[in-house]
């Protein structure tokens, strides 16, 4: 179960992420986002209760970053240790901006 929490102020956007995102969950991430990318140039990550995430997951972080790269920036915070460990071994940590 993933529960996602989105804040938006103007032209930046905060999502809170909590539970899993995986197979099952990462299409519903991916839907929250498109509805409001192309109005945004800052997307903060907030992984602070994400407790696991899938290679499901990893894409649609990819997609993110890939998008905001070209009108803005994306950052993840609060990334816990699980989590940041399969960034570093997948490589994402080189692509994405952790914080």
């Amino acid at each position: 179960m993933l529960n996602i929490e989105k804040q938006i102020n103007g032209s930046e956007a905060t999502v809170r992420l909590e539970g899993r995102l995986d197979t099952t969950t990462a299409p519903e991430l991916e839907n929250e986002l498109k509805s409001f990318m192309e109005s945004i140039t800052s997307l903060v990550f907030d992984f602070e209760k994400l407790e696991y995430i899938s290679s499901a997951g990893l894409r649609v972080l990819l997609t993110a970053q890939k998008f905001m790269s070209k009108q803005g920036s994306m950052k993840l915070i609060n990334v816990k240790e699980d989590v940041n460990e399969i960034f570093e071994v997948t490589g994402f940590s080189d692509i994405l901006t952790i914080e």
